[in-house]
């Protein structure tokens, strides 16, 4: 039996949870979200307790157990709590504002990028610091690795997007 998928998940009173078929739906403060799963498990709410269940010990079902159970879990911090991601910009004339649904980088290209933003998120920047929310772990992780992608720090001078608090080693440029 899987380890992390065996044990139930509470279910805090803000919430609503709703199993239709292979899709499960949840409800909470901070938003909505419907996560689909594999048909190989059954998933059932009873108790104020979402439970995750396999048939039988097949190595499919056995990974998708403790997957299913996790992104359960997963969605209801979401809605509850929600999820936050900050990026950094540094370098000098370096910038990033919101355009409507966009995000614009301008980051020592001839253009400034424009990222979309996914529905759902709420981006905000202030000065250097771009912070991502959402109640969709996945969907926030995802988009401040687009951002970061756009320009990843380099080791040189340091410049670049960076999660905020992330270390960037730094290598000793060419001697003379």
């Amino acid at each position: 039996m899987s380890r992390i998928g065996k044990l139930p998940v509470k279910i805090p009173e803000k919430v609503k949870v709703a199993v239709a078929g292979t899709t499960v739906k949840f409800e909470g403060p901070k938003g909505k979200m419907s996560l689909a799963f594999n048909p190989i498990v059954k998933v059932v709410v009873a108790n104020g307790e979402l439970s995750v269940t396999r048939p039988d010990e097949s190595r499919l079902a056995k990974g998708l157990h403790g997957l299913t159970r996790t992104m359960m879990r997963n969605a209801i911090d979401g809605v509850t709590k929600g999820y936050e991601r900050s990026l950094e910009v540094v370098g000098v004339g370096w910038t990033a504002t919101l355009a409507g649904k966009h995000l614009k980088l301008v980051i020592g290209f001839a253009n400034p990028i424009l990222v979309p933003i996914p529905p759902g998120l709420t981006v905000k920047v202030e000065k250097q610091i771009i912070n991502v929310k959402g109640p969709d772990r996945q969907v926030v992780g995802q988009f401040a690795s687009q951002v970061r992608a756009a320009r990843k720090p380099e080791p040189y001078q340091g410049k670049g997007i960076r999660y905020q608090g992330e270390y960037i080693q730094r290598k000793e440029g060419k001697k003379k």
